[in-house]
């Protein structure tokens, strides 16, 4: 299977696991546990909700993460000040890394948005040195219209 078909594949069930279920932290639960099992290469991946200024732990599969991170701190904490996705192809290069897993190569870190401001965002760490953004973001972009035709207000 190419990378466009795992990923319209990860996108249907993705639509099939949160569809009818109006919890955003359910829904956060299963998106991580289904990445994890499917993406090739995925040492971590899991949810930080934006609380008071500060990104704190949600669901996730994968070792243990950090609790708080500050927003404008490490790759998750900049993606919520910039309010957009990071795509960090070598995070050993990235000035404020924080590094929870030596094993960790590359991060994707996508905002989640609901009423165009950040409540939360998708963290995904890999061994390999590439991620997919497109597909990624795709899959959010469905969580958030989910989250939308629920009414979830964080």
């Amino acid at each position: 299977m190419n990378k466009n078909e795992l990923y319209q594949e990860l996108y249907q069930q993705v639509d099939a696991l949160i569809n009818d279920e109006p919890d955003i932290i359910a829904n956060m639960a299963n998106i991580s546990a289904l990445l994890f099992e499917h993406l090739p290469q995925v040492n971590w991946v899991g949810f930080y909700r934006l609380i008071k200024n500060e990104l704190v732990l949600g669901p996730f599969q994968g070792k243990v993460a950090c609790i708080r991170i500050p927003v404008g701190t490490g790759v998750c904490g900049n993606a919520v000040s910039q309010s957009i996705t990071l795509r960090i192809a070598d995070v050993h290069n990235f000035d404020g890394h924080i590094a929870c897993d030596a094993t960790t190569n590359s991060e994707i870190v996508i905002p989640v948005k609901l009423n165009n401001e950040v409540i939360a965002v998708l963290d995904l760490d890999s061994t390999a040195y590439e991620n997919d953004q497109q597909g990624l973001e795709a899959i959010i972009n469905l969580f958030e219209n989910i989250m939308i035709k629920h009414g979830v207000i964080n």
